[in-house]
Order: structure tokens, then sequence, then C-alpha cells
């Protein structure tokens, strides 16, 4: 990044939202793990909409199904991940680069979940996570997983969408509710500390 790549960056994390925003510049997860692909809609303290469309690699031995547990992870990435390193750098008034020299995500609880669908390779879901606690660097988040019409403009649809339709999942019956999670919880812990538990 430039340095005026980094100054408007900056000001989006200070002002603005993750509509936009390119995942590969926010998570702190390598390539081959990243299961996001766009943020659609964002309220920082609220919640959030993000995209994803399984690949070869993802589904790879395995039916070309993407995976329950895949699922959990991208909802996880898309979510706790995503709105933690936000309100992080927010608060830091840094860039996420400076968080992932001091900091590694990970699980700290998974509540339930209920899978009533699947997604297979060619389909593309978003998360809808709605933010339930944020403290000390730790982001509590429920939600669901939609498959998502094919053909649809995402970015479009959600242009107006609210965080009262946020909270009751307010979106057409064209989307497959695939899962439902609660109490999805991550934490950032600091490197140091990550090592001695290792």
């Amino acid at each position: 990044m430039t340095d005026e790549e980094k100054e408007v960056y900056l000001d989006i994390i200070q002002h603005g939202n993750l509509v936009g925003v390119d995942p590969v510049n926010l998570l702190l997860h390598g390539p081959t793990k990243r299961l996001v692909s766009a943020y659609h809609w964002h309220s920082p303290n609220k919640g959030i909409v993000a995209s994803y469309s399984p690949t070869e690699r993802d589904v790879e031995d395995h039916f070309n199904v993407f995976r329950g547990v895949d699922q959990i992870e991208a909802f996880a990435q898309a979510t706790i991940v995503s709105c933690a390193t936000f309100l992080q750098c927010r608060k830091q008034n840094c860039l996420p680069d400076v968080l992932r020299d001091t900091f590694v995500p990970a699980f700290i609880s998974i509540g339930n979940v209920n899978f009533q669908n699947y997604l297979e390779l060619g389909d593309t879901f978003i998360s809808i996570g709605n933010i339930t606690f944020w403290k000390w660097r730790q982001m509590v988040c429920d939600g669901r997983i939609y498959r998502v019409p094919k053909g649809l403009d995402l970015d479009e649809y959600f242009s107006d969408f609210t965080e009262e339709r946020l909270l009751k999942y307010d979106i057409s019956k064209d989307f497959i509710k695939v899962a439902e999670l609660h109490d999805i919880t991550g934490r950032a812990i600091l490197i140091e500390q990550f090592n001695k538990l290792a």
C-alpha cells in the first residue's frame, strides 16, 4: 500500500465501514485459509453481511460439498474476526498489518449450530452476523448462513439494509437458510500468550 492508500484506509477505519474493503487487506489469515470474498453491509458496532463462494480446494475430497466445519470457520471470519479486527484498528488508529504482528485470532467457544441445508461448489453464500458482545478484544456473534440466489447483485441488494432488518433476518425468501449459529466467540490473543499456550 502506498502512503496515500494507507491514509484512505485509516479514514475508512475511523469514519466508515467495511463495505468495499477487500478482505485481503483486513483478515489476518493467509490466502488458502481465507473464507470471505466480499463485505456487502456493515454497521461497525452491530453486525455485518459478507459473502463467499467455495473453491475447488475448499471441497476437495468431500464430494464437492462445503463442509459444516468450514461453514462455521467462514462465518467466524466474516463476523467475529472481521468486525473485531475493524474495531481494534479503530481503537488503536492503525492498519490491520500492525495487529498481525501482535495478535492471533482464536476461537474461544462455539454455541449451538444447526444446519438445515448444504453448500457445494458453484454456490455463493452470505454470513449475516449480529454482534452480541464486544470487550477486551473478545467478540460474540449470532447469525445465519444463507445460499444466495443465482445472479443476484449482493452489493445492490444490501445497499439499503438496516440494523433493524439485520436483527429480524429480513431478507428475500429466495435466499435459502443453510445454518443458524449462536454464541460464536473469538478473541485476539497476544502472540506471546499464544506461544505460552502451545
